[in-house]
């Protein structure tokens, strides 16, 4: 049984529910991330026991699930998507400023499917936007496709967010303290296409790169579910 099908405990002197503990134990997360969270330091948020905590939650792993539906509520659109692009597009974009909000997110994405009411809500939206388009195998592996993308993108930003916080140096900051390292590498004529990169590559914001990748993807999903021409 999970934890959304087990009923609640009756309420008792201290107002407690699923509801409040799930918002004290996102809070948590997004000050400190996953670490900063357990059953006993959300009971103490909660001024209560931490033994009161286990008649709405057995383990600290619900407690992540129903996080991380909480969280899926930001990312179910607001208006069913007009075609499967911009459904796949947006789930990818509302999916990556969920997580820029709650960084703890990146965390627990793409391990197994969430069973929360909002996440089977924003799937639902998602496959609905593609239904007839293909045969229902070709249709989840085009979702799966632009989930892994979207998934590691999101992974990638913020290790680096985390990265300059640890640090103190920002993307910049770091390229210029590691240039004469980099330029010493490169004069050795032993990385001619990472020289190119670097020397000629354009560098460009998370966002773009987030999106431009998201774009190519949605090409290469394109021509899977467009019937070739006879």
């Amino acid at each position: 049984m999970t934890v959304w099908d087990r009923p609640e405990p009756p309420a008792r002197p201290v107002p407690l529910d699923r509801e409040r503990i799930v918002a004290a134990a996102v809070a948590l997360a997004d000050e400190g991330g996953l670490e900063a969270v357990s059953l006993r330091k959300v009971a103490a948020r909660l001024n209560a026991g931490p033994m009161r905590l286990y008649g709405y939650i057995s383990t600290k792993e619900e407690l992540f699930d129903l996080m991380v539906d909480e969280v899926y509520a930001e990312i179910l659109p607001e208006e069913q998507p007009g075609d499967w692009r911009e459904a796949l597009r947006t789930l990818a974009h509302r999916t990556r400023q969920a997580a820029l909000r709650h960084e703890w997110l990146a965390d627990l994405l793409g391990g197994r499917p969430s069973l929360g009411p909002n996440s089977v809500a924003v799937t639902e939206a998602t496959l609905s936007a593609l239904d007839g388009i293909a045969d229902i195998d070709t249709v989840m592996r085009a979702v799966e496709t632009v989930s892994a993308y979207f998934t590691g993108a999101i992974r990638r930003e913020i290790a680096n967010l985390r990265a300059e916080r640890a640090t103190g140096l920002s993307k910049h900051d770091w390229q210029r303290a590691s240039g004469p390292h980099v330029t010493r590498m490169l004069a050795t004529g032993r990385f001619p296409a990472l020289a190119k990169a670097v020397y000629d590559g354009t560098d460009v914001d998370a966002e773009t790169s987030f999106a431009t990748g998201l774009d190519w993807v949605l090409d290469a999903v394109a021509a899977k579910l467009t019937p070739p021409s006879v």
